[in-house]
């Protein structure tokens, strides 16, 4: 559950990081693969994905000191009991101030994860040496990226971090959201056939949530869409091409 409020005891006046902090899923299993993690959701993000349900946090803002204090307090409550912290958002990348987080949670001993879709390989690439997994959101094959993202000119810098990641040691998986609006069964196969051939071992197929999109139309039903049954059998079909392939709700 993503906590949007946090406890107003814990915002007292503080001077440090200023990160604008969205909301907070406290305990999952879902987000970093085999460990209990929370994450923490950063505001802004500069991508339109027409079938986003996390709209809310796409403006962005400037950060309060107050509220890294208030997840900081949280995290010290969690020693012993969680095992790592996401980062996600939003595009968690956008801030300046998130290497200085990161490295206050690697002090209090807890790995570091990261959700994002590469839009800034740079800043990717000077976190990575402090980061224990990454998630990178590959959202098609790509020009279809930067159509589906809503964004031209973001398939080349995503191309840049799954290289980066590639080249790093840093433990990751690529995930595709798949809404029908936006892919066919045989986008969803190519593009799964090329990020194995670019070295990819571990793959997840998410199925995108019909209600709450950015766009009205990605909450409608999609003609001729192909049955979850199909999407199954084809991530079945693809097993043999990566370590580890899944297929999520």
């Amino acid at each position: 559950m993503i906590a949007t409020d946090l406890d107003s005891s814990l915002l007292a006046s503080v001077d440090g990081i200023r990160l604008p902090i969205a909301g907070m899923t406290q305990m999952t299993t879902l987000d970093y693969p085999d460990h209990l993690a929370c994450v923490v959701f950063l505001q802004g993000c500069p991508l339109r994905c027409g079938y986003c349900h996390n709209g809310h946090m796409m403006p962005p803002r400037r950060g309060d000191e107050r509220e890294w204090q208030a997840v900081q307090e949280f995290l010290e409550e969690r020693r012993g009991l969680l095992e790592a912290v996401v980062f996600s958002g939003g595009e968690p990348t956008l801030h300046n101030a998130l290497p200085a987080a990161v490295a206050e949670v690697k002090a209090m001993d807890f790995k570091v994860g990261l959700h994002t879709a590469g839009p800034y390989p740079a800043r990717l690439s000077r976190l990575l040496p402090s980061l224990d997994w990454v998630g990178l959101d590959v959202k098609g094959r790509g020009r279809d990226f930067d159509r589906i993202c809503g964004r031209p000119g973001i398939w080349q810098r995503n191309s840049q971090s799954l290289t980066t990641l590639l080249d790093s040691g840093v433990d990751f998986e690529c995930r595709t959201t798949v809404h029908w609006h936006d892919f066919e069964l045989a986008d969803v196969e190519r593009l799964a056939l090329t990020l194995a051939d670019c070295g990819v071992r571990r793959y997840a197929v998410q199925v995108a949530r019909t209600r709450q999109c950015l766009d009205p139309a990605y909450c409608q039903p999609v003609e001729n869409a192909p049955p979850r049954a199909m999407l199954a059998g084809l991530v079945r079909r693809l097993t043999p091409h990566f370590e580890r392939i899944e297929l999520r709700e």
